[in-house]
């Protein structure tokens, strides 16, 4: 820092002025006079040279004095105050003085002292809502009043970079009028509303497949809002199984209505002795026979059904040997395939078909799931085949793979994802001259051999046929 400057450089350089002032005043008045009135004017104006350059020195060392009292403990506080500003909150001055000096430092270090448990308990605060917004699960954004993201946490930033994404049918429009960047397209109607409203504000937002279940809450400066944070919280699956539970319930009911009604028509006819011989008579026992008997398989899969997805499979694990599973299966449907008009084909493409771990009698109602349905939806004088083989691929487990292939009437393309879930069935129109199923019987398949660690897939192509494919892994997994 430049001396003259500063406050002392100032002083010093007024008194010196004054002080030459006098001087040179006092000089041109009294020289002349003691030229005139002295006889040993040369040693008066020596000592008058003396008095100037002690006066002069006197106040060089009051400048010094100065500048040692206060200058320097003055550029030690505008240093220290400078440390602060640039983020060195330990900074403490070391001026130990009485004045007013020191009276300054001793506040200025509890001034940064608090300054700096004020920044430190900041920080903790600051360290402590970033740790909660990462540890949740809800994506949180803020946005101020002008739409752009002041603060947001993972999951936030994931659901913006996914909606961004997206090519939306239209522009977001701020307030304004103008193009809106951060504010994503679901979230505009509400983002103003909340804005306009000043209150908290909810709704449901369907972004393509996912449902989402959102909270927005303004953000206050003073009495003005300043912004909004907006809580999302993926709620899909949640809507799925509702829709589940729905569509189960009325599935359930239209299942189990059907056969009461033909129960119930056909008892109310035979009370009303309609039947004119004993032949009728039996046909009508004879349907409500196999109506009951077809509300008991509905209810008989419900359970199975239920109790696997509740977790409790009822399973008795151990070794299976699935070429002797497959060709008793095969003895078993060979019979009924005459009777059906159909050509059953077993093929084993491998000897080793063993599994380290499987429920034989599970396993066993997949195989026949799957071939009541090969038979139902397969015309006459038509094949079905039953293919099995040991996989082996490159950096991956050993699996077995079985395959169910018919040749009936396939299924369409816009049907096919939605065959393993509960009460799909066939257009009847397709199905061969047989009883409907309970339309439970993929959805049980599925359950099985998810619980075996394996998938099923099936692959179909309309008038064609159809193929299931089981794999299964060889060796247990935990």
């Amino acid at each position: 820092m430049n001396f003259w400057k500063t406050l002392v450089g100032k002083i010093w350089l007024t008194i010196i002025c004054l002080v030459a002032v006098v001087l040179i005043t006092l000089g041109l008045f009294l020289l002349p006079y003691i030229d005139t009135n002295f006889a040993n004017s040369g040693d008066i104006k020596r000592l008058f040279t003396y008095t100037s350059i002690i006066g002069f020195s006197m106040t060089t060392f009051f400048g010094l004095f100065l500048l040692s009292r206060i200058t320097q403990p003055m550029q030690k506080l505008i240093q220290a105050a400078e440390a602060i500003r640039k983020g060195e909150y330990g900074t403490r001055l070391s001026v130990v003085t009485s004045d007013e000096i020191g009276a300054l430092a001793n506040t200025f270090n509890h001034m940064a002292a608090e300054l700096e448990d004020n920044i430190r308990n900041l920080n903790q605060e600051k360290e402590h809502l970033a740790s909660v917004l990462r540890s949740m699960s809800d994506a949180v954004i803020t946005f101020d009043n002008s739409g752009k993201v002041i603060l947001t946490n993972p999951p936030g930033e994931r659901v913006l970079e996914m909606w961004q994404a997206i090519d939306w049918d239209y522009e977001s429009t701020d307030l304004q009028g103008e193009r809106t960047l951060e504010v994503p397209e679901p979230l505009h109607e509400l983002f103003n509303m909340t804005l306009n409203g000043g209150g908290d504000s909810s709704t449901t937002v369907h972004v393509k497949q996912d449902v989402w279940s959102v909270i927005m809450t303004p953000l206050y400066s003073d009495d003005d809002i300043r912004g909004a944070v907006v809580v999302m919280r993926d709620v899909t699956e949640e809507a799925r199984l509702e829709k589940m539970r729905t569509d189960f319930v009325a599935n359930v009911s239209h299942e189990i209505r059907t056969p009461l009604s033909m129960m119930q028509g056909y008892s109310e006819a035979l009370l009303d002795g309609m039947a004119a011989s004993p032949e009728e008579s039996r046909e009508l026992i004879q349907v409500i026979h196999d109506e009951s008997l077809r509300m008991g398989r509905l209810v008989k899969d419900l359970l199975v059904l239920a109790r696997m997805e509740a977790g409790h499979p009822d399973m008795n694990m151990g070794y299976v040997d699935i070429r002797e599973l497959l060709e008793r299966i095969y003895r078993k449907f060979s019979v009924r395939s005459k009777d059906c008009g159909l050509h059953l084909h077993y093929e084993k493409h491998s000897d080793q078909l063993l599994i380290q771990t499987g429920d034989e009698d599970k396993l066993e109602q997949v195989m026949t799931n799957l071939l009541d349905n090969a038979f139902r939806h397969t015309p006459s004088s038509k094949n079905v085949y039953i293919i099995a083989e040991r996989v082996i691929v490159e950096q991956q487990p050993p699996f077995l793979q079985i395959q169910v292939k018919d040749e009936g009437v396939g299924i369409p393309k816009e049907d096919v994802p939605f065959i393993f879930e509960r009460f799909y069935k066939a257009d009847k129109a397709r199905v061969r001259g047989e009883s409907a199923g309970t339309g439970l019987g993929l959805a049980i398949v599925t359950s099985i051999v998810e619980a075996h660690h394996g998938s099923v897939k099936v692959s179909s192509e309309l008038g064609k046929g159809t193929i299931f494919t089981i794999k299964l892994p060889v060796e247990y997994r935990k």
